[in-house]
């Protein structure tokens, strides 16, 4: 009974001791961790110039928000529609430089601008960093809701290319929409992946002793993430969605995941984590030496040829395919006939 007593007591001073830890560790770490998360990086946002034989397009919001885009069509016959998803903080127009070769090459691009950003509706009290909220995956969606609503919508479903936050967003978006047939993303992140190796290198600014840095377990870190994240949703009124919990749920869609070798901001290790969650099929390309949305601009000629390849195996089905598993406007698509099926494995 004594030997009770004993075990009682010391696991109790344990778990003391562990709580008075954690909340030390959540007074001392945390506001600045919160303050590192919301920090906008410095880099060179995009902008590009009004096409002139481009389509200006205007739609809604589930919350009644107008957003803007613009729709470029082909010149040829149509291959397929590919929706172009911009970095942070750029307006419709920088699409043509990344989607130019695309157009000639027999497909229509979609870009648009999300909420607070370019000529879209702001809404009242959002400030967006550079991390994805729920509002941009409420953007992504309502944009996919406007393609499928066109008197011109392909009934075999579209592309998505995005870069960096544009690129997150719509992956979010089309986890639950089959209507997005492939993906090819450049510079792509997510939260954890992204902060908890951050975490890990920083604690060493604030923490004097290396040896209880190193001490710490990967798990703890993930939670004090999560609790930094958690606090900042409540005080900017948005949510984070965590793109790493549900990036399997693309599969066996087809994804492409470039990324820049030199990239110092989103490191190609947190990169390549965030890929290995994803199902087959995938493809992971490094681009050695490039900086963050700095691979077209270094690759340029092989980043056309590969991007350009995808979407012509992957997207540009043979016409007599005329429906996906999910068809336009939500509304249940026919099955392919086993003679569709065969045609579709040869394409």
């Amino acid at each position: 009974m004594v030997w009770f007593w004993v075990a009682l007591s010391a696991c109790t001073i344990v778990v003391l001791l562990a709580y008075l830890g954690h909340r030390y560790v959540l007074r001392r770490y945390l506001p600045p961790t919160m303050r590192i998360f919301q920090e906008k990086p410095l880099f060179v946002i995009p902008f590009g110039q009004p096409t002139s034989d481009a389509e200006t397009v205007s739609f809604r919001t589930t919350n009644n928000l107008t957003l803007q885009g613009c729709y470029l069509k082909t010149v040829g016959p149509r291959k397929g529609v590919i929706l172009f998803g911009l970095e942070f903080g750029s307006n419709r127009w920088s699409s043509s430089p990344y989607c130019d070769f695309l157009r000639e090459e027999g497909f229509d691009i979609f870009a648009f601008e999300v909420r607070n950003q370019g000529d879209s509706d702001s809404l009242p009290g959002y400030e967006p960093l550079q991390w994805v909220t729920d509002y941009e995956v409420e953007d992504y969606r309502a944009a996919l809701a406007y393609l499928k609503s066109r008197p011109d919508a392909d009934p075999r479903g579209i592309g998505l290319f995005g870069i960096s936050k544009g690129g997150s967003a719509g992956l979010l978006a089309a986890v639950d929409d089959p209507y997005v047939r492939c993906f090819v993303t450049d510079g792509i992140f997510a939260a954890h992946t992204t902060m908890v190796p951050y975490m890990q290198k920083w604690i060493l600014i604030y923490c004097r002793s290396s040896r209880i840095a190193q001490a710490v377990p990967g798990w703890y870190y993930r939670l004090m993430g999560l609790i930094a994240i958690r606090r900042t949703e409540k005080e900017r009124n948005c949510h984070f969605p965590h793109l790493e919990h549900v990036i399997h749920q693309l599969a066996p869609r087809p994804l492409l995941m470039i990324h820049g070798g030199g990239d110092n901001y989103i490191k190609p290790e947190m990169a390549k984590a965030l890929f290995d969650l994803a199902g087959n099929p995938k493809e992971f390309w490094l681009v050695e030496n490039a900086k963050h949305n700095q691979a077209f601009q270094l690759a340029n000629g092989t980043y056309k040829e590969r991007v350009r390849s995808f979407f012509l195996k992957h997207l540009a089905a043979p016409t007599a395919i005329l429906h996906q598993a999910h068809g336009v406007n939500g509304l249940p698509a026919k099955e392919l006939t086993p003679a569709a099926v065969e045609v579709s494995r040869a394409s």
